[in-house]
């Protein structure tokens, strides 16, 4: 097939030196427009784009860090809540035993300590290097903050016996040790 310059010589619209100076100029043109460059309208609107993309990136890594700087101030806030409100358990000679993860754990507590877990007036709650113990009221402040924490913290259930239960008679002493 003919170009449409051809088609245009044969229909006589046009004259050869005329032809030959639109293709002299359509071929300057083109080698003056270096390889691969992009119209400007194009280019602004990559532009547009690349900028939007990068904010969008920069946007989620600031929240990524914000929520990294988050978990990292609540860890130590609860730090801080149970060094600053522990109990000294040191000379202990009763065994108190509490599950964590599936495992028996032991610590060494005096009677009196004892006594105030098994009530639930004091909790055990992890530490980075062990156990420690707190407060009732701490641990419920820790326990807002990250469940996790807190290992052990006994609370008085309301227990409703059956009518047909055959141990209602007998109670469970409260010294009973496991």
């Amino acid at each position: 097939m003919a170009s449409l310059q051809d088609q245009l010589l044969k229909a006589g619209v046009i004259d050869k030196k005329k032809a030959s100076h639109i293709k002299h100029e359509k071929h300057k043109q083109t080698k003056q427009q270096p390889k691969g460059k992009i119209p400007e309208a194009e280019a602004k609107a990559l532009a547009r784009q690349a900028i939007a993309d990068k904010a969008a990136r920069d946007k989620e890594i600031n929240r990524q860090k914000q929520l990294e700087a988050d978990k990292k101030a609540l860890r130590a806030q609860i730090i801080q809540l149970i060094t600053m409100n522990r109990i000294d358990r040191h000379r202990g000679d009763v065994a108190f035993q509490f599950a964590d993860d599936k495992k028996i754990k032991k610590l060494y507590v005096t009677q009196t300590l004892h006594n105030q877990l098994g009530r639930g007036l004091i909790a055990i709650v992890r530490l980075t290097d062990g156990y420690e113990l707190v407060p009732a009221a701490v641990a419920d402040k820790i326990r807002q903050r990250d469940d996790s924490v807190i290992v052990l913290h006994n609370t008085k259930a309301t227990t409703e016996l059956a009518e047909d239960d055959p141990y209602a008679d007998f109670q469970i002493p409260d010294d009973l040790m496991w």
